[in-house]
């Protein structure tokens, strides 16, 4: 009786302190630009109560005791900001804070935010990406570009300069999933593999995601790269104009209706690559006979914002992404990528919930016309509609909600004996997920679940991701789940280069197991497991180290080896790819190294035998330098040399003369002139050369005036001109390299 009265005592009083509790939440915000902070730290001044900020500058501090407090956030780079708060019980206030920036310089803050955020959140295998993190790249024509820092990631391998396609920890680009504020994008690079559609200065935060992410994600069984905008300079209006040896661009931001919560952004950028190589390059530097480099693009992005008191808001945005290679007298490839979104962020009054939501339709289409063959196009465009749901606990968050995602695809190409394939699906995708973290001292705990709803079955996908911090310099992550996804690329991993990929569902129609036995599902599936530490060096050293597999359990391709209509159109594969990824990072006010290296295996299996990829790259080491100097660090000197182990290719064995018998058996064999035929050795038995190559660059800064700033930078490419394959020509027999020596120079005013 005495244990049950003290049990219900208990009960009691803890219903009664909940009771009197409340919460604060709120918005941290730049005082100049009222763009949000992300992972500064808010807390209740002489308690230890408190909590950081998320990616979209917000704050939650959950079941506080009613009363007077001062609330205070601080920031390594901003100066500490106070405001005093009463709390009633039960109720929930809003508090936006705005700092101001110090003189502390911004890599400091850098190094604070990513402290901060391991110790907060799972996220293994993952890379965050900011702006100041892409300038630390040495910059290919003068201008940063998310592409050239994507390069350097651990797990990365970046096959050429032509096609532009990333392989992320043995996945192929297809695999990867790319969200700009919500939106799907289908090609995210452009063809000469260089440069990206984003422009740089329009990108607030890029989380990276090599594997086994959370069940916020799904549709793709490799990766993730969710890109966020900034929403724009709510109190002035500011920009960038910048011009360089290879294109231009011109960045807008400012208020749109002068009341401190409305902001636009805008950005276009074009490439008169095509035009200015002709001047560098006197002679062919191609397997083609023209001089010069065939590439050229066209990039706009624009972005409308208004905000709400409480820190809700709405952003409207589109874009228009278009490119073009023009191999005159041979072929000639164009795709655009056009889109408009909205996406916004609610916060409920006295509710400890924040609510998501986006909006957008895309579309896709390329099309590759060749001298010697028919027209190959192809086209996806739909929705996407999606609702996350936040909420906020003392020691956690649980967070759910549901994607609808409804697309067509249009796709039209020749196989080898010149029969039209092509395939018209309308196709719908329904997910729903939750995920919930929960935090202790030691232990960051994160399981999730994800249902995948496709229009042929369905997939469950469980997912868990642990961390543990032993100390305060060291922790231990782990993470694992099931992925799945619906649409496949017309390319193949058997493919060298093809810079024309279309993009389809996945067909009905596909063939049984090698027993006889159709598959289960219709769609791709993949397994994930990581684990890795993390271990602070010293207040400026971090060191990563995480092993990793992933089992491509189903994988549909494309036979490339169909030669009547009478075979199948797809085969099914599966795949392991395994390996270890280690970085070594140093920062300081004036000096940042980044060294990062990988080894990794990748093997793809048809049923009957087994083999390697084309972009399995054994070894991958990335070293990257930044250095600052000169009076008030206006001079700063960048510098990237890569190294990796070389691709495998299938080896000829020898030619012979193909006769096509045009006229039947009337054909005369004596007398007619046959075709070249190839005799192959075993598929991707071969390893190229090893390839390394050394990017550089110099800047200097010069202030204008107050508000303007002149930046001149000359870069050179492949500094020591190394001639690295990219593959060879069998027909020719001719040896084809990746790009030259390529240097350059761009100025840009910043206002």
């Amino acid at each position: 009786m005495r244990k049950l009265l003290l049990l219900l005592s208990i009960s009691i009083f803890t219903t009664s302190i909940y009771s009197q509790t409340g919460n604060i939440r709120g918005f941290v915000y730049d005082k100049s630009s009222g763009e949000p902070i992300m992972f500064c730290n808010v807390i209740l001044q002489g308690t230890t109560i408190g909590a950081s900020t998320d990616i979209n500058g917000m704050y939650n501090i959950s079941k506080v005791l009613a009363g007077d407090y001062i609330l205070m956030v601080t920031y390594i780079g901003y100066d500490t900001s106070k405001v005093n708060i009463t709390l009633k019980q039960g109720k929930v206030i809003t508090q936006n804070l705005e700092i101001s920036e110090s003189s502390v310089k911004l890599n400091e803050v850098r190094i604070s935010a990513e402290r901060s955020e391991m110790k907060t959140e799972v996220k293994a295998a993952a890379i965050k990406i900011t702006k100041q993190d892409i300038e630390m790249i040495p910059n290919i024509g003068g201008e940063p570009d998310l592409a050239q820092y994507m390069q350097v990631i651990p797990g990365i391998v970046f096959t050429g300069d032509q096609g532009g396609q990333l392989y992320i920890r043995g996945g192929s680009p297809i695999q990867n999933k790319v969200l700009l504020d919500g939106m799907t994008i289908y090609s995210p690079f452009h063809s000469i593999g260089l440069f990206s559609v984003f422009d740089t200065d329009i990108i607030r935060n890029t989380d990276v995601y090599t594997g086994g992410f959370s069940a916020e994600y799904g549709g793709r069984i490799s990766s993730i790269m969710d890109i966020k905008t900034i929403d724009g300079n709510k109190k002035e209006f500011g920009g960038k104009v910048s011009t360089n040896t290879f294109g231009s661009k011109l960045f807008v931001e400012g208020p749109l209706l002068g009341n401190g919560k409305s902001s636009f952004v805008f950005s276009g950028k074009t490439s008169y690559l095509d035009k200015s190589s002709e001047i560098l390059y006197k002679e062919p530097i191609l397997y083609f006979d023209e001089k010069g480099l065939p590439y050229s693009y066209t990039d706009l992005y624009g972005k409308f914002s208004l905000h709400g008191n409480n820190g809700s808001k709405i952003n409207i945005f589109g874009f228009n992404f278009q490119d073009k290679v023009d191999y005159e007298g041979i072929s000639e490839l164009n795709w655009a990528s056009k889109g408009i979104g909205s996406e916004f962020i609610l916060i409920p009054g006295n509710s400890p919930v924040l609510i998501e939501g986006n909006f957008a339709y895309s579309f896709y289409e390329i099309a590759l016309d060749e001298e010697a063959s028919n027209l190959r196009e192809s086209r996806i465009d739909g929705f996407d509609m999606g609702f996350d749901f936040t909420y906020f606990q003392p020691k956690g968050k649980i967070k759910y909600g549901f994607d609808i995602h409804g697309f067509s695809t249009d796709f039209t190409t020749y196989n080898s004996v010149n029969s039209k394939v092509d395939q018209k699906e309308n196709t719908s995708e329904f997910s729903a997920y939750i995920n919930y973290q929960f935090n202790t001292t030691r232990f960051i705990i994160e399981p999730g679940f994800r249902l995948q709803k496709y229009t042929l079955g369905v997939s469950p996908e469980p997912r868990l991701g642990m961390k543990y911090i032993a100390n305060e310099r060291m922790r231990f992550k782990f993470s694992s789940g099931y992925y799945s996804q619906n649409i496949l690329s017309t390319t193949s991993d058997r493919d060298v280069v093809n810079l024309f990929s279309g993009i389809i569902s996945s067909p009905e129609d596909i063939p049984d197991q090698a027993d006889g036995n159709p598959y289960k599902n219709k769609f791709q599936k993949a397994r994930h497991l990581i684990t890795g530490i993390e271990y602070d060096l010293s207040r400026r050293i971090d060191f990563h180290i995480e092993g990793y597999i992933k089992d491509f359990t189903q994988l549909t391709n494309i036979n490339r080896n169909m030669t009547s209509n009478a075979d199948d159109e797809f085969i099914i594969e599966s795949g392991v790819a395994k390996g270890i990824d280690a970085l070594l990072k140093f920062k300081s006010k004036k000096l940042y190294i980044w060294v990062v290296y990988s080894i990794g295996i990748m093997t793809r299996n048809d049923g009957e035998k087994t083999y390697n990829p084309h972009f399995d790259r054994r070894h991958n080491m990335n070293f990257v330098t930044s250095y600052k100097f000169g009076k008030n660090d206006s001079w700063k000197a960048d510098m990237r040399w890569n190294l990796g182990s070389g691709f495998p290719f299938t080896q000829t064995q020898g030619f012979y003369e193909n006769l096509t018998f045009s006229d039947g058996i009337n054909t005369d064999y004596t007398s007619t002139n046959g075709e070249l035929g190839i005799e192959y050795a075993e598929l991707n038995g071969g390893r190229l050369p090893y390839y390394h190559r050394l990017d550089a660059s110099i800047s200097k800064s010069i202030k204008l005036n107050k508000h303007s700033e002149l930046d001149m930078t000359l870069s050179v490419t492949n500094t020591y001109n190394r001639e690295n394959i990219f593959y060879f020509n069998r027909v020719k027999y001719k040896r084809v390299n990746q790009l030259p020596l390529m240097p350059s120079f761009g100025a840009s005013i910043t206002f």
